[in-house]
């Protein structure tokens, strides 16, 4: 299985990214897929996760409203939209997959089994 990330990038204080995690490599529709950052000096954050084969959604509790989760099956890729960035969510974004639906645990990075390399968001203020 191999996770590749994009839509990174510099964005001002209030804007908008989209990213997009393209999942390469399942022979089945039954996994789930977790967005996660890490912040130079942090700990790696779980945010949301998407179950692919049901589609529920599971958010971090600080960022429901902000952060939204959503897939593409046909596409095979995972996107997750962020609004009213703030400099503080600044960090390396990465996706990850787990076999089945988002775990109880979906927001350990220790549940999923492959990540992508990750791609860099930067808000300035």
């Amino acid at each position: 299985v191999q996770l590749v990330e994009s839509g990174g990038g510099l964005v001002q204080a209030g804007g908008s990214l989209r990213l997009s995690c393209a999942v390469f490599g399942f022979t089945t529709d039954d996994y789930a897929i977790g967005w996660f950052r890490q912040a130079p000096g942090q700990e790696r954050e779980g945010l949301a996760c998407i179950s692919r084969g049901d589609g529920d959604t599971y958010y971090a509790d600080s960022k429901k409203g902000r952060f939204t989760i959503s897939s593409d099956n046909a596409k095979n890729t995972v996107y997750l939209q962020m609004n009213s960035l703030k400099p503080e969510d600044t960090a390396v974004y990465y996706c990850a997959e787990e076999l089945g639906p988002c775990d109880q645990d979906w927001h350990h990075p220790w549940v999923f089994r492959s990540w992508g390399q990750g791609t860099q968001v930067t808000v300035s203020s």
